[in-house]
């Protein structure tokens, strides 16, 4: 019943691991066998061996093999022209053959052709890319999955990262949009993806990530959302569950630690709001907004 998450399931253990000083607590060998008998002919990744390849596993295979120091285990023009062979007119990307439009797909699709050094691929295209980004900013400052959709904290994230890695972070309007956010923060210290919602520990990375990318971290209290985080913690597994009391799992728990690490929690490595990557690695690429970076921290 989980195969359809195995990929992007072992991207999030494999981070978590990262995070907490343990990268080699995984078969190296084990992993990366495991993601290449995911790939697809046409250059793209499924989430277990005989699915479909998806824009979305093929960034978590992407992002596993960089972890794993992998990439050169693949053949990146063949995965890049997967990538691009999703690419609509309007310069919006699909998921795959079924033609569904998402500002999800664009993000992974941006950020792996940036971790397979591929970017300038979409040059011819990213003017329009950047305009449906900008164009599913919504009246209440949020974004939807697409213009005219209900804002969302998650879909904020997947608007936000793929304009700071295209350096074009001002085609929208930041303040607006972390506003929002920041209203996400509710009095017991968690975050909600949209208003009337319960706070739930994943919410710490989909709201904190872009606050760090447009240099307002510190408009949550951070206090509040490491204690909120911290309860949900499991006492006998160690893992985080959505919230004290429930059951955890790897999907919590490498979210949690990555807003823990965005707020500086001791003894965890430093991720990067934009890649959901360690820093010590995303620091090893370039990409266009790079150097416009804004300091991120509380």
């Amino acid at each position: 019943m989980t195969a359809h998450l195995r990929m992007s399931g072992l991207y999030w253990g494999l981070t978590a691991l990262h995070m907490l000083g343990a990268p080699d607590a995984l078969d190296r060998e084990a992993v990366i066998e495991f993601v290449l008998s995911c790939l697809d002919s046409n250059g793209g990744f499924a989430a277990h061996p005989k699915h479909d390849p998806h824009v979305l596993y093929t960034l978590s295979a992407v992002q596993i093999l960089f972890l794993c120091d992998a990439l050169d285990r693949i053949d990146k023009d063949k995965t890049a022209s997967f990538v691009l062979s999703l690419r609509r007119e309007g310069g919006e990307f699909v998921g795959d053959k079924y033609g569904e439009v998402d500002t999800r797909f664009i993000y992974t699709a941006i950020q792996c052709l940036c971790i397979l050094g591929k970017l300038d691929l979409i040059n011819d295209t990213v003017d329009k890319t950047v305009k449906f980004l900008a164009d599913c900013q919504n009246y209440d400052g949020g974004f939807g999955l697409t213009p005219g959709a209900e804002s969302h904290a998650a879909q904020i994230f997947t608007v936000v990262a793929p304009l700071d890695i295209l350096g074009r972070l001002d085609s929208i309007d930041g303040d607006a949009a972390s506003h929002w956010l920041s209203e996400r923060q509710l009095p017991e210290g968690g975050l909600n993806g949209r208003p009337e919602k319960l706070p739930d520990v994943c919410y710490s990375w989909w709201v904190l990530s872009p606050l760090a990318m447009l240099g307002h971290l510190n408009w949550i209290d951070g206090l509040k959302l490491r204690g909120f985080i911290l309860s949900a913690q499991d006492d006998e597994t160690g893992g985080l569950a959505d919230r004290k009391g429930d059951e955890p799992d790897v999907f919590h728990t490498i979210f949690g630690l990555a807003g823990l690490s965005l707020l500086g929690y001791e003894n965890l490595e430093p991720i990067d709001p934009t890649f959901c990557l360690p820093l010590a690695l995303t620091k090893k690429l370039d990409w266009p907004g790079k150097s416009k970076r804004k300091p991120f921290s509380t």
